[in-house]
């Protein structure tokens, strides 16, 4: 069995284009694994892989689903599962690349084996999170502190996700964590993640939305928007989404939904870097960024990995 590369960092760090030279140089096929870039409705907005980009090397669970689901990590990790198993009996190396930690810590150390959340309590515990994120995490430290420790109550998402398997289930978040086994075990991945310089990369964040808006991002917001969805459901949350459809309701100015999405991309990647200094403490730091020097050097590190 080949050992899979899993290759993490913040949005706008390149994971794309090094997951394609890995993919070419080993002999792999690419995986997603950002929760963002599988719906089919959102591909600009995502800086999902190009038509250029697909055709350089086989590429998996990139916009295979519909905007109006709510896709979840459980769901990911089994169609992730079935993906790389197919790859590693066909002797291809799976690249799995992605900006969801959630999703890559899902295959390395296992998911929580959390019952399914009923819709009224997942709208119940989004309600109270909008209305009074501070009221919502003193709620949330009451039910469930050692969860509420270790989130504080900005990290809205993640205050409503433990809120509603506390209403759902009457059992805080924390006592299911680890319950699941992995998918991939010790000495069958090789994990690296990108910790470049925050402000070169904030530029290239905003740099990266102009083009967006040049390559019809607006257009295809508005037809997201267009199908009238429950502005709940997370691709309705992409970066971008919120401030444009403000724009389509007469609310905010383009300008003002521009900025906005630069803003909210610039605060996710520096949630993402602090969730791989906290999270992610055994995986290799690749701080340069050079292509070929970060090809080369992961290669050598897979190749020693395969030789062990």
């Amino acid at each position: 069995m080949r050992p899979a590369i899993l290759i993490h960092g913040p949005t706008a760090s390149g994971k794309t284009g090094l997951a394609i030279a890995l993919a070419k140089r080993l002999g792999g096929e690419i995986v997603n694994a950002d929760a963002m870039q599988v719906y089919a409705d959102l591909d600009v907005l995502t800086a999902r892989p190009t038509a250029a980009e697909l055709a350089e090397a086989p590429h998996h669970l990139f916009g295979h689903v519909d905007a109006a689901t709510r896709y979840s990590a459980g769901a990911w990790v089994k169609q992730a599962a079935e993906r790389i198993g197919a790859l590693q009996s066909q002797q291809k190396v799976p690249v799995v690349v992605g900006g969801t930690g959630l999703y890559l810590m899902a295959l390395t150390e296992g998911l929580s084996d959390i019952p399914e959340i009923p819709e009224v309590a997942r709208r119940d515990a989004r309600a109270r999170v909008a209305a009074d994120a501070r009221g919502a995490h003193a709620e949330l430290a009451l039910a469930d502190p050692v969860t509420a420790a270790r989130i504080g109550p900005e990290d809205r998402q993640r205050v409503a996700r433990a809120l509603e398997v506390w209403l759902a289930t009457a059992r805080p978040i924390s006592d299911y964590r680890g319950a699941a086994a992995p998918v991939l075990r010790r000495g069958e991945w090789l994990g690296v993640a990108f910790t470049p310089q925050r402000e070169p990369l904030y530029a290239r964040i905003n740099a990266r939305v102009d083009a967006m808006m040049r390559a019809g991002a607006l257009e295809e917001a508005r037809r997201l928007w267009d199908r009238r969805l429950d502005r709940d459901l997370p691709a309705m949350r992409a970066h971008g989404m919120p401030g444009f459809s403000d724009y389509f309701d007469g609310k905010t100015s383009l300008d003002e939904a521009v900025e906005r999405c630069k803003r909210d991309t610039r605060r996710y990647a520096k949630r993402q870097f602090t969730w791989i200094a906290h999270q992610f403490t055994l995986w290799t730091r690749v701080p340069a960024e050079a292509l070929d020097v970060r090809a080369r050097v992961v290669a050598a590190m897979w190749n020693e990995l395969q030789a062990a």
